[in-house]
């Protein structure tokens, strides 16, 4: 059996962008996604905590140290700049990898840098 578990976050990330007239899916500053191990077309949801729209799409890369975090295509529609975003992959894996797994969790600050980093998060309020 497999199971599909949080594979890294980007919690309380500032949308910086909305563009409508792109393609689609989301771009992201590239340190960040090095930073809890996104990969540029990987799927991930995202989950805006202004209005509680959720979403799934990919990711493109942004310029490095731009703190870039830009909803594109039919996504603009669901996000405004400065929407506050949690930014989540999953992966499948099998009961053994997941009894063992931690997830890469990037806290951010109001400038989309990472102010703390954890695995497994804490039962209660984060920031």
């Amino acid at each position: 059996m497999f199971r599909e578990m949080m594979g890294a976050k980007l919690h309380q990330a500032v949308v910086t962008e909305a563009n409508l007239q792109y393609v689609g899916s989301i771009t992201i500053d590239q340190d960040l996604l090095d930073e809890v191990g996104l990969l540029e077309n990987e799927k991930v949801q995202v989950v805006n905590n202004n209005n509680g729209a959720r979403l799934e799409t990919y990711i493109i890369s942004g310029e490095r140290g731009s703190g870039t975090v830009c909803l594109n295509g039919a996504a603009a529609r669901l996000v405004q700049p400065g929407d506050r975003v949690i930014i989540i992959s999953y992966k499948w894996m099998t009961e053994e990898e997941a009894s063992v797994h931690v997830p890469n969790v990037a806290i951010l600050d109001d400038e989309n840098r990472i102010v703390e980093k954890m695995g497994t998060e804490p039962a209660g309020t984060i920031r």
